[in-house]
């Protein structure tokens, strides 16, 4: 029997279009039988999301596989290609054609991972018959979801587009990322204090390591150039047949949630709202299953709780 508190033991080989990777694949803890395909979101891996599978399992069978680039899978860069989100979405396209060929699924994605979903159904809405409906935890849209000033917004995109370039992006990885630098420099940068606010005290050396951890098996350069983009990302051009459960984060430092909302309802069919409180984007990233559990808010548990498609 596999151990329910290890998520190494359900994790196995995964292989899409040269790429290799790996998939979490967790079967329901009762009579459940939903498909949720679960799609973690940037500077992540599968492991850091265990929390929310666990309460996951009590609504259906729950498959997450790797991101190109993220989570110690191979990067586009590989197999010769861009990671552009249109790169993500024939990615995704691909996968769920290959592993619900029978079954109709309900998709979720965190952060990133939403963008990823919305411009996959965009780009293939044939797909849209095999989803009953969509999951935004702390998704966005467009570009002017950021909190950012417009033009501090344009500054970051122009940075990261050159600190994704080849040679710079390699630099960074050896001599920006390693071990000491991230313990000693990174933790007192802004970006690194934000992953801190939802942390008590006692978990800063396992979140350190954590950190070390997910700067070094994630693709450096593919983390930058999706950062680029999606800080130009325009989500809200195509609509989709679709309804869309939104789980906005009463703290969140990087989206504005009433522009979210606006952007959500061009594109979808019908918007559901609910907040999970939370004092930044997401909870702590070693957050076991009772701290992660607000991100299922009662009312889309109950939507989880339902027959899937009715």
């Amino acid at each position: 029997m596999k151990n329910q508190t290890n998520p190494t033991d359900f994790i196995e080989p995964l292989h899409v279009n040269g790429m290799r990777g790996r998939l979490l694949r967790v079967p329901s803890s009762n009579r459940r039988k939903r498909e949720i395909l679960l799609l973690y979101g940037h500077h992540a891996q599968l492991e850091r999301w265990w929390g929310l599978v666990q309460n996951l399992q009590s609504y259906g069978n729950i498959t997450a596989p790797d991101l190109p680039g993220f989570g110690g899978m191979d990067s586009f860069f590989k197999i010769g290609k861009q990671p552009t989100i249109d790169a993500y979405a024939d990615y995704l396209a691909a996968f769920i054609k290959m592993y619900y060929k029978r079954h109709r699924v309900t998709l979720m994605g965190i952060s990133f991972g939403f963008l990823v979903i919305t411009r996959m159904l965009q780009r293939y809405p044939e797909l849209a018959k095999k989803v009953d409906f969509v999951v935004s935890i702390v998704g966005f849209m467009h570009k002017d979801d950021f909190l950012f000033p417009p033009k501090r917004r344009v500054d970051y995109h122009i940075i990261t587009r050159i600190m994704g370039a080849a040679p710079v992006s390699y630099l960074i990885r050896y001599l920006a990322l390693n071990t000491f630098v991230i313990k000693n420099v990174y933790v007192r940068l802004p970006a690194g204090r934000r992953r801190f606010i939802a942390m008590e005290r006692d978990d800063f050396k396992r979140l350190m390591d954590y950190e070390v951890r997910l700067w070094q098996i994630n693709d450096v350069r593919t983390h930058w150039r999706t950062t680029s983009e999606f800080l130009e990302i325009d989500n809200c051009q195509v609509q989709i047949n679709l309804p869309v459960w939104h789980v906005q984060s009463s703290g969140d430092h990087y989206f504005d949630n009433a522009i979210v909302e606006q952007h959500m309802r061009v594109v979808y069919r019908t918007y559901e709202g609910v907040i999970m409180k939370s004092p930044a984007h997401t909870p702590s990233i070693l957050g076991d299953k009772n701290e992660l559990s607000v991100m299922l808010p009662p009312q889309l548990r109950k939507q989880l709780a339902r027959k899937q498609g009715a």
